[in-house]
């Protein structure tokens, strides 16, 4: 097929929050754009969550170009459906160049300068582009998981809706990040018998001396730390998500109160062979570790309070309820009846399509502040882009400015 080139100036891949996030603010400077999106626009929201699934993060924090959270609950936590709403309403607020059902599937360097872009069945020629397709493009399944019985349900987080999708019968969940710890809440509210294998992921309290733990990082201006000023820098990139919740107005997630009501714990799943699992013997000191990190984050909270003359309650320390007992590392699948495994072990990003050099050894994107090495080539809406909120709704609107100002040489004012 012979492709006549198109040009045009910038080019974002990608119409989730981050893309049409860059897309608004150059549509207010006036700067010629496309946004191709393999899907439909913000499609993750809805085809890959939960039928619970709810913010984390309070509604004050949704806080996109141009269209803050204007409900009545800033302190709630939007339900699926009202996220679903609030992304649709900033889509509806503007009028994004948007090419929805157009994968990108190559981008290379063009030899006048920019890149040659293959979206559809167009060739494009760009002097800047924007690559705002996130980094959750391969879901994570083991490889031994195909060895499993075929009687065994297997599915991955993204494509898990409810418990009524599951056959009858306990269930293994593995991971305990923000997906992992949320699903078996959702499974155990449903009087599942759930198993969960309790990995690396720290943990953190939803309310503490009177308020938000959110509000209070808030006030400290935690999420303004830069990466660079982070005390893992690059490393923050690669840390878990705390878990917690906003279900029902929100609340903690404590992993031993589920052992004590029923739910099964183990520690990291190393394998599954002949049907029986194998657990890493690390139960206790995962366990302890996200303890740790609860506690770190209130006393950093009591710190603050004390500095700035704070009158707020005070508040017992946790006391943990439950204890492992260090001896429970395999579980044969089928005497324990599980008929189901969720996989919430995370995704790998997919840039196979990038034939620019903008990626280290590990075939991860190098950038500062989302702008790379590679004249006019930039990613948005990535973990710790510059900030904490740099792939959320509170902090990618201050990143998409950054990057406009980039691409049109003048300050570009945070919406």
């Amino acid at each position: 097929m012979t492709h006549t080139e198109k040009t045009i100036p910038v080019i974002i891949v990608g119409g989730g929050q981050a893309g049409l996030s860059m897309s608004w603010y150059l549509c207010r400077e006036e700067v010629e754009h496309i946004v191709f999106e393999a899907k439909t626009a913000c499609h993750a929201w809805d085809d890959e969550r939960w039928d619970n699934f709810c913010l984390v993060t309070p509604n004050w924090q949704c806080a996109l170009p141009g269209h803050p959270y204007m409900g009545k609950d800033p302190h709630g936590f939007m339900v699926k459906q009202e996220i679903i709403e609030y992304v649709e309403g900033f889509v509806d607020s503007f009028n994004p160049p948007l090419r929805e059902h157009t994968a990108v599937t190559s981008i290379t360097r063009h030899e006048n300068g920019g890149y040659r872009v293959v979206a559809g069945n167009d060739v494009w020629h760009a002097e800047h582009v924007v690559i705002a397709s996130g980094a959750y493009q391969d879901a994570v399944i083991p490889g031994y998981a195909s060895a499993i019985d075929a009687s065994i349900y297997q599915v991955h987080s993204q494509d898990y809706r409810n418990a009524a999708q599951l056959p009858d019968g306990a269930v293994l969940v593995v991971g305990s990040g923000q997906s992992g710890a949320q699903i078996v809440e959702d499974l155990f509210l449903e009087k599942r018998k759930v198993h969960l294998c309790v990995g690396s992921a720290p943990r953190v309290s939803r309310f503490y001396r009177g308020r938000d733990v959110v509000d209070w990082l808030a006030d400290m201006q935690f999420y303004d730390l830069t990466v660079e000023k982070h005390p893992l820098r690059d490393g923050a990139r690669d840390k878990t998500n705390h878990y917690v919740t906003g279900r029902n107005g929100g609340h903690d997630l404590d992993l031993r109160l589920f052992a004590k009501e029923g739910v099964g714990l183990h520690g990291t799943l190393k394998t599954i062979r002949d049907d029986v699992a194998q657990f890493a013997p690390d139960l206790t000191e995962n366990l302890d570790d996200a303890d740790k990190t609860n506690a770190d984050i209130k006393k950093s909270i009591d710190a603050y309070i004390t500095r700035e003359g704070i009158n707020a309650p005070e508040e017992a320390p946790y006391v943990p309820v439950w204890q492992p007992d260090g001896s429970n590392t395999t579980l044969d699948l089928k005497a324990a009846g599980i008929t189901a495994i969720i996989w919430c072990i995370g995704f790998r990003p997919d840039y196979r399509w990038i034939d620019v050099p903008v990626f280290n050894g590990a075939t991860k994107p190098v950038w500062r502040r989302g702008v790379t090495d590679a004249p006019g080539f930039y990613f948005l809406g990535l973990p710790w882009l510059h900030t904490w909120g740099s792939g959320r709704f509170s902090g990618v609107s201050r990143d998409a400015a950054w990057l406009a100002s980039q691409i049109t040489g003048k300050d570009v004012p945070v919406a």
